[in-house]
């Protein structure tokens, strides 16, 4: 499998278990819940997408890329917090709404880790 299968992959599965979440979180907390499970699964999907689009690009680079690769890497993250912040500040999203739209992603990650796994032995 290649990274932009699974990125691809992950990306269809986060959606699909997005739709379903966000309506558990507008029934269960209202706009701010729907938001913030809406808003947490758009942020891990770019953050996701633009680390996948990186590390692509990173093999057989100069060392002058790759001290490129870390200082993008760091304002990824940068901007990760500081749109968390701005979502969670302006009142939109439900904290703990959004920290179930974060952990969406791993989840994903873990599953098609294993289904991997287990179709390479």
């Amino acid at each position: 499998m290649t990274p932009s299968d699974l990125m691809w992959r992950v990306t269809r599965d986060v959606c699909a278990l997005g739709v379903a979440l966000a309506a558990a979180g507008g029934w269960l907390g209202g706009a701010a819940g729907a938001v913030g499970v809406g808003a947490g699964i758009a942020l891990a999907l770019g953050n996701f997408r633009w680390l996948v689009s990186r590390a692509c690009a990173a093999p057989g680079t100069s060392g002058a890329a790759r001290a490129l690769w870390s200082m993008t890497a760091g304002l990824r993250f940068v901007a990760f917090g500081a749109l968390c912040a701005a979502v969670l500040a302006a009142g939109w999203a439900h904290p703990v709404a959004l920290v179930v739209g974060l952990t969406t992603l791993p989840c994903a990650l873990i599953v098609h880790g294993l289904r991997a796994a287990r179709q390479e032995s």
